[in-house]
């Protein structure tokens, strides 16, 4: 493999890696937005009429440790394509037949969008009530 293709290999991981960096940074930002959505239905709660924060439902407070949640998994996320990103730099150091393709951070994306996404859901219908 010549210098010139390695060089372009090298970008497209560094490309990569910082498109797996802005889906962590966007997970993480989506978190905090979940996180103070409690304080927002509290305060829509006081507005509305409920004249203390206990009368609101205990639904509410799963914001809170949903958001949090999602920020520390945005976290992993950025652990995880730098983790991705150096082994993907040394197969390419090594040469074209060292590379194999790694599915587990997808895997682990895919999982936790989907159990977010679930619990979301059902968050959201029980404040419908």
């Amino acid at each position: 493999m010549t210098q010139d293709n390695r060089i372009s290999d090298h970008l497209a991981n560094e490309r990569t890696f910082l498109a797996w960096i802005r889906t962590s940074l966007g997970i993480i930002a989506f978190g905090f937005v979940i996180e103070k959505f409690g304080l927002f239905m509290k305060q829509m709660g006081l507005i509305v009429g409920k004249s203390n924060v206990q009368n609101l439902s205990p639904s509410q407070g799963y914001s809170e440790i949903i958001g949090i949640l999602t920020v520390g998994f945005g976290t992993v996320i950025g652990l995880l394509a730098y983790i991705n990103f150096k082994k993907t730099e040394k197969h390419i150091l090594q040469g074209a037949s060292a590379y194999r393709p790694s599915g587990s951070i997808y895997a682990v994306l895919i999982f936790a969008i989907m159990t977010m996404g679930i619990f979301l859901l059902m968050y959201l219908i029980q404040n419908i009530q």
